[in-house]
């Protein structure tokens, strides 16, 4: 199915930054191990990278929303380049240290959220209402041949032959993304952009407006609500995931990274399927039953010891994790308002972090009960979700 040529260029940009997403997944943390053998600033890469990302969501929505996406998607991933290029010569020179890496992982989450933002609230007006699950699809198989197929090992390998060898290569895809953005149509402008800029209110008052009106809205804002409480389930698994598969499974480093990729597969065959399975049975159906299938897959892997097993059910639960993030996005993008889309996205998203840093907290602490209760909780969480789903998402129009 044609998604028409503005799409397949937004779809281009997104895969060479998914693909650098990908190696700095990797290349980053080892890079952090070169510079120090302390864990706590190690873990605290990530630490900062998910707090920025909290932070300058709603912010972000605003300008989303004011600006011409267009061009903060090109801007965003070029100044991504720029950055992580200068971090690449700071590295190449012996220039700088953890401060340095640190303020580069900074800015890259700032602009990671800018051009995801950006990129998520351009696809409806590239394709028709119809095909957004088709669109989000394969925004999602792309996102995840990037991030888990090719992205790591390449980053491995790269930083095999130089420490600054995967940056560099970061940089340059990141550039390359925000260069093929160029070929985007031009918007012509939102009825909020119409607005003087004196008569505009605040940033954080126009971030009120977008979180008040997903309050208000009974699906678009219950799935918001659901997506929070997803994040939970999805992390107190995977937050101690290493852990059970080392323990409850018997695997080393080699057999957990295979039972990942493994898991990735289901994700891919969700990608493609989803558009199918929600033209047949509509979005409510659609959701509910991936959520269920979510919960059974985890109830099942906690009482699992078979490693061949474990894989196949985390395969199919990501691939109900892809199936719900695509059917979530795509009524997101057709039931929000166009002037309040960026907005909205960013207070769904900032549920989502909450729920995820929630999520690895409490599966850190169950963990110390017993290895299997945080897997068999994210399980009972997404029975939650599903009855939450059933009572929210009613047939509608666009099924």
């Amino acid at each position: 199915m044609s998604l028409g040529r503005s799409f397949r260029v937004l779809w281009g940009a997104n895969a060479a930054s998914n693909l650098a997403d990908g190696l700095a997944f990797v290349s980053i943390p080892l890079l952090a191990t070169s510079l120090t053998d302390d864990p706590r600033w190690i873990a605290g890469l990530s630490t900062l990278y998910a707090l920025v990302r909290l932070l300058v969501a709603l912010p972000i929505g605003v300008w989303v929303d004011r600006v011409d996406r267009r061009l903060i998607l090109i801007v965003a991933n070029i100044l991504r380049g720029v950055a992580v290029l200068a971090l690449a010569i700071c590295v190449h020179l012996g220039i700088g240290g953890l401060v340095l890496l640190y303020a580069a992982y900074a800015v890259i989450g700032t602009l990671e959220s800018a051009a995801d933002n950006a990129a998520v609230s351009l696809v409806p007006g590239l394709v028709q209402k119809g095909k957004l699950d088709t669109a989000n699809g394969r925004i999602s198989a792309a996102q995840l041949i990037a991030d888990e197929f090719a992205g790591p090992p390449l980053g491995g390998f790269l930083f095999a032959i130089a420490a600054a060898a995967p940056v560099y290569a970061m940089g340059g895809l990141w550039a390359a993304a925000g260069l093929i953005a160029l070929a985007l149509p031009v918007h012509r402008g939102r009825p909020s952009e119409a607005v003087a800029p004196r008569a505009r209110a605040s940033v954080w008052r126009e971030a009120v407006a977008g979180a008040t009106w997903l309050a208000h809205h009974r699906l678009v804002g219950g799935l918001a609500l659901i997506g929070a409480l997803a994040s939970i389930g999805y992390m107190l698994p995977f937050s101690i995931l290493v852990i059970f598969a080392q323990e409850q499974l018997g695997v080393d480093g080699v057999g957990y990274g295979l039972i990942l990729a493994v898991s990735a597969l289901g994700g891919l065959v969700g990608s493609f399927a989803t558009a199918r399975i929600r033209s047949r049975i509509g979005y409510r159906w659609t959701i509910v039953a991936s959520l269920l299938t979510g919960a059974a897959s985890l109830l099942a892997l906690a009482v699992t010891g078979n490693a061949v097993v474990a894989s196949v059910l985390l395969a199919i639960y990501i691939l109900h994790a892809v199936v719900w993030g695509i059917c979530a996005t795509s009524l997101r993008q057709r039931l929000v308002p166009d002037a309040l889309l960026g907005r909205v996205n960013a207070a769904s998203r900032v549920l989502g972090l909450i729920g995820l840093a929630l999520g690895s907290l409490i599966g850190g602490l169950l963990a110390g009960v017993h290895l299997a209760l945080p897997v068999a909780m994210g399980g009972a969480v997404f029975v939650i979700c599903a009855g939450f789903a059933l009572a929210v998402v009613r047939t509608i129009d666009t099924d």
